[in-house]
């Protein structure tokens, strides 16, 4: 059965909150056993919108779905908790959600239609970084979660555009058999915290065909502390087919390390102006392993942080194409974790920093394959370099001479078939190609070619 909003009372205005009638829709598709809610084309203002069993929201072409940003037409995520034991909330949760579902099976959006967070309408530029205008935004308003679904079975999000979301655009808790295809996610790449697609504990997740263009991370597989208590590992997921952009990384993995985080494959994406191709952190204790990247291409570089503003958040990366560190969080006293079995072959990326491998004596990487990493270091941004970045731990960020590749505390290496080219020359690159602190059983192929 179809269920079109303009039936239960939507106005296509861009004015009238059509929560009500879509939510009406919604829950008589699923009481009657499922059905589509069509959006037909139009603008539509909505406050939040909880989806259900067995429901597609599809919305047509020419339809644009719009987030409110009055906190009086936002609702609170249904946690099902009391609201005092800490797995009832998790970070950033506070500020409700604008779509979502809790606790539902056969959930899909779909269609050639677009879902508007209305980001551009809370960040704004301070030029709080010299006039670069590269720094993110300063955002004084309320913002909610563009999409949030916990605990879904089958979850599908196929074609749709998510634009501008004001915070993180699609997180999924808990989820299993998740298919994210063909969409595409145009926010503001100077926007913090506006994540692309953040699978938080999940399992089966298959992320193909999309186009995501964020500043926040594009595309960030975690272990939350509350999640991961409620759902276990987070496992099996599968990255392919996509053009990432992002002003910190492409694809990251952590730095939210609660639990395991296990099988997880990036391929044959393009990597489009990233502060890093690939960040992998532990920092809570968890355990990350057997992850698998290949067949990326494109570029990373350092774009200019905050400096107005005394203390004030920057990017975390400086231009570097594989990015692994284990090292504890300033004033932590939780155990770092473990990363161990990631291999890495492939990847040809124009950058402006090193491959950085970074563990502790007490948290060691293992067990590091790269093959076939082709490094042209070439200055593509506004900035010197020169810098090291660990955030956030206790090491932070510290002046350093960048090399080719820099490893530190880790056992069992391998390096093979490598190059590295300078295509310019920078007083911040080192002049060794490859430098070792406190490896062991290491293996390093990688060459320096004209």
């Amino acid at each position: 059965m179809e269920y079109n909003i303009l039936s239960c009372g939507a106005v296509a205005d861009g004015r009238t909150n059509c929560a009500t009638a879509i939510q009406n829709a919604v829950d008589t598709a699923s009481a009657a056993g499922g059905g589509r809610v069509i959006i037909p084309a139009g603008h539509y203002l909505s406050g939040s919108v909880l989806l259900k069993d067995n429901v597609e929201l599809y919305l047509e072409s020419g339809a644009v779905l719009i987030s409110s940003l009055d906190p009086v037409d936002i609702k609170p995520f249904p946690q099902g908790g009391n609201g005092v034991n800490p797995d009832d909330t998790a970070d950033g949760w506070q500020s409700g959600f604008f779509l979502g579902a809790s606790h539902a099976k056969n959930v899909t959006i779909s269609g050639m239609g677009t879902i508007y967070g209305q980001g551009d309408q809370v960040f704004l530029d301070k030029n709080e970084d010299h006039g670069f205008h590269e720094c993110p935004k300063t955002c004084e308003a309320f913002r909610p979660r563009m999409m949030l679904f916990e605990d879904v079975e089958n979850f599908t999000v196929r074609d749709v555009t998510l634009k501008d979301a004001a915070f993180w655009t699609l997180h999924m808790a808990g989820c299993q058999n998740v298919r994210i295809d063909g969409i595409k996610i145009l926010n503001d790449d100077r926007g913090a915290n506006n994540d692309g697609i953040d699978p938080d504990c999940c399992r089966n997740v298959v992320i193909a065909n999309c186009i995501v263009s964020t500043g926040d991370d594009a595309i960030v597989v975690k272990s939350t502390g509350p999640m991961s208590r409620r759902y276990g590992v987070c496992e099996n997921i599968t990255i392919t087919n996509c053009v990432l952009h992002s002003r910190d990384s492409a694809l990251k993995i952590g730095t939210e390390t609660h639990g395991t985080i296990r099988n997880v494959t990036l391929s044959d994406c393009i990597i489009d102006r990233c502060s890093r191709a690939v960040g992998i952190w532990v920092r809570d204790g968890g355990t990350v392993e057997d992850i698998h990247i290949h067949h990326l291409t494109g570029s990373t570089l350092r774009y200019a942080d905050r400096y107005a503003e005394p203390g004030a958040p920057g990017w975390w990366g400086k231009g570097e194409p594989i990015f692994i560190s284990a090292t504890p969080r300033k004033n932590s006293r939780t155990k770092t974790g473990t990363i161990r079995n990631v291999t890495f072959d492939n990847l040809s990326i124009t950058c402006e920093s090193c491959a950085f491998l970074a563990g502790e004596p007490e948290s060691c990487l293992r067990d590091i394959r790269i093959r076939d990493l082709h490094m042209t270091f070439k200055r593509q941004g506004t900035q010197p370099g020169g810098l090291f970045d660990e955030q956030p731990s206790v090491r932070h960020v510290y002046s350093h001479a960048i090399p080719a590749l820099y490893a530190r505390s880790v056992k069992q290496l391998t390096v093979q078939d490598s190059t590295v080219r300078y295509a310019d020359k920078s007083e911040a690159w080192a002049s060794e190609v490859t430098t070792l602190e406190d490896c062991t059983e290491s293996a390093v192929d990688l060459k320096k070619i004209q």
